[in-house]
């Protein structure tokens, strides 16, 4: 397959993610996160469209390691940068079986308890995808800056990981580790999907 064609899948399958990501974390978990057992009732449908947008991450995740694996085989990082985002994927797709449990969860309590079971696996998984960052920030040789802030945001994946399970009083900070995970990440692989769409594969 034509390196182009490979950067303009790769570059739609980072959006299509990017957009389900954003409609199943901050539309459906923050929403049960807030009001557990009302969005469960009342808004179950909603639930069952995050579930399938985390499904569909999950799916399109693969599709992406593919894909750059193809078009950056001849790295020698390429073969281990594609195996930590396989495995990301892979914890994802565990992750979310928590979910369908809580639609039939019928107290804050247990739904809850649901939502932080795929919280803690979905963690987890991130910290792989931040090596998977690093390595591709690796490979990537230009654009060096792109490839600088994947870099910086591997680490901040993994960092905001540990965090999670080492600091007690982690809540005190997340505001802090949201925006020190979220400006380089945004910046970085949004920077790549579009880069991807408009000059992957050209040269």
């Amino acid at each position: 397959m034509k390196s182009r064609t490979l950067s303009l899948i790769a570059g739609i399958s980072y959006l299509i993610i990017f957009f389900a990501a954003i409609f199943a974390n901050f539309f459906v978990l923050e929403s049960i996160f807030n009001n557990p057992l009302e969005t469960i009732q009342q808004n179950h449908m909603l639930v069952r469209f995050g579930i399938l947008a985390f499904i569909i991450t999950v799916v399109f995740d693969i599709v992406v390691a593919w894909a750059l694996y193809e078009l950056y085989k001849s790295h020698i990082l390429s073969n281990l940068s594609t195996y930590f985002r396989l495995m990301h994927a892979a914890i994802m797709g565990v992750a979310i079986f928590a979910l369908p449990l809580a639609l039939v969860s019928t107290t804050n309590e247990e739904i809850l308890r649901q939502a932080n079971i795929f919280n803690i696996i979905w963690l987890i998984g991130l910290f792989f995808f931040g090596i998977h960052l690093i390595l591709l920030g690796k490979i990537i040789v230009k654009p060096k800056l792109i490839g600088f802030f994947l870099i910086i945001a591997g680490i901040m994946y993994m960092i905001d990981t540990t965090a999670h399970f080492v600091l007690p009083n982690y809540e005190t900070y997340s505001s802090i580790f949201l925006v020190l995970v979220a400006i380089p990440s945004i910046i970085g692989e949004m920077s790549f999907s579009i880069w991807l769409l408009i000059k992957g594969g050209k040269e």
